[in-house]
């Protein structure tokens, strides 16, 4: 499941059809027309829409349409970027996350980092089992470890704090 924000809320299955759908929290479906690689005539409930597809910024997951001739500025945000927001270490540049926080109860199978390490953004923390999946926890920004606040092998509740930043 995708979630797609702009001036509306969009989720979207990669495994569904994607002219079907949540805009904000109600159903909908779309007759979707290619016109080309980067166009699209677009139809709902009667009303129809010219969308082309102007770019893509990877780096901040965010896409650029224009609908209609307006210029729109959406962002994607994937399961993980989700769960991220959910554990409060997500956010823009103005936000700094000081503490990794355990997603949700389970058992620490690896550490990847130590105090004092400066990490990267996208560096892989610790690695986390929890019903019976391996979830590496990675790094949303640059920064340095203040502590590291488990060991392998230890049991933990959602909301426990793994790892501090300086």
């Amino acid at each position: 499941m995708y979630k797609i924000a702009g001036k509306n809320s969009f989720e979207v299955s990669p495994e569904a059809n994607a002219a079907e759908g949540l805009l904000d929290g109600t159903y909908y479906k779309l007759d979707v027309e290619k016109i080309d690689s980067r166009t699209w005539h677009i139809l709902k409930e009667y009303k129809s829409y010219y969308v082309q597809w102007v770019e893509r910024a990877e780096d901040s997951k965010t896409f650029t349409l224009k609908i209609n001739g307006q210029t729109m500025v959406l962002e994607a945000k994937d399961q993980y970027d989700l769960l991220l927001e959910k554990m409060g270490i997500a956010g823009g540049a103005s936000s700094k996350a000081t503490k990794l926080k355990a997603p949700m109860p389970g058992k620490v199978l690896e550490i990847m980092v130590e105090t004092g390490q400066e990490i990267a953004k996208g560096e892989g923390l610790l690695i986390l089992e929890a019903m019976k999946m391996e979830n590496m926890l990675k790094s949303e920004q640059d920064g340095i470890v203040k502590s590291v606040n488990v060991s392998v092998g230890d049991a933990v509740e959602k909301n426990n704090v793994l790892i501090e930043f300086e």
